[in-house]
């Protein structure tokens, strides 16, 4: 309840940002809750990053800026890099185009908008590994279509242009290369590979990113550490 309230106030814009929360004492008078209670939904939303708790201080609204987070919140490509992969791009194409009915309800935009699509080739150690097609509605004033992509985390870009990452959601399903696919990756018809689609969520919880990736099973592995708080997923290569 008390999660709730506060994050529907600020994505609401009743609490801007830097704004400086009431003292705990006070807060947990207002909700009628003990400071126990209080305690562990502020620091839910300082988990989520949208607020700040700095001791001494107070509690404060974070910036839109600061809800960019890449530990938590970060790319296939990101992920290998920190795991000491070379990881390098290349840029099959980059246009204004309308979406296929996928992308478009994934986005709840109309199917004749035309956004941006962004298809990129993941090269790990040299070996194409990853075909990556993103679509991104443009915002006005904001070229999408003109930016260079081949050296920076999508979400970064986005971020530097003030369109704020939140969250995201995530399927991942097997699969095998169709014809077009397997072309681009240059590896035969019927490969195995994982696909993950993810629609990432802006501060509003308005989706700004739909991204369908193709990643091959015979050089990619998911794994997995399970504990009492939780899961953990990373991606590793397969050791032949």
């Amino acid at each position: 309840m008390i999660a709730d309230d506060l994050t529907a106030k600020i994505r609401a814009g009743e609490l801007a940002p830097g704004a400086m929360l009431p003292p705990q004492k006070e807060l947990s008078s207002r909700y009628g809750v003990t400071l126990v209670t209080l305690r562990q939904a502020l620091q839910r939303l300082e988990d989520e990053g949208l607020l700040s708790q700095e001791p001494g201080r107070g509690t404060f609204v974070t910036s839109p800026r600061l809800m960019y987070r890449l530990d938590s919140l970060r790319g296939l490509a990101e992920d290998l890099r920190a795991q000491g992969q070379s990881v390098a791009t290349l840029i099959v194409a980059q246009e204004l185009r309308r979406p296929p009915a996928w992308a478009a309800a994934r986005l709840d935009i109309p199917a004749t908008r035309r956004v941006l699509r962004l298809e990129r080739l993941r090269l790990l150690a040299g070996r194409p590994a990853v075909h990556q097609l993103s679509w991104v509605p443009q915002p006005a004033g904001v070229p999408l279509a003109e930016l260079d992509y081949s050296d920076a985390s999508l979400y970064a870009i986005l971020a530097d242009h003030d369109i704020v990452v939140h969250r995201a959601s995530e399927v991942l399903r097997p699969g095998t290369l169709d014809e077009e696919t397997a072309a681009t990756m240059r590896q035969p018809p019927g490969t195995p590979v994982f696909v993950s689609e993810r629609v990432t969520f802006g501060l509003d919880d308005r989706p700004v990113l739909v991204d369908r990736a193709t990643i091959l099973g015979t050089l990619m592995e998911i794994r997995t550490e399970r504990g009492a708080t939780g899961m953990s997923m990373q991606w590793s290569r397969h050791q032949h």
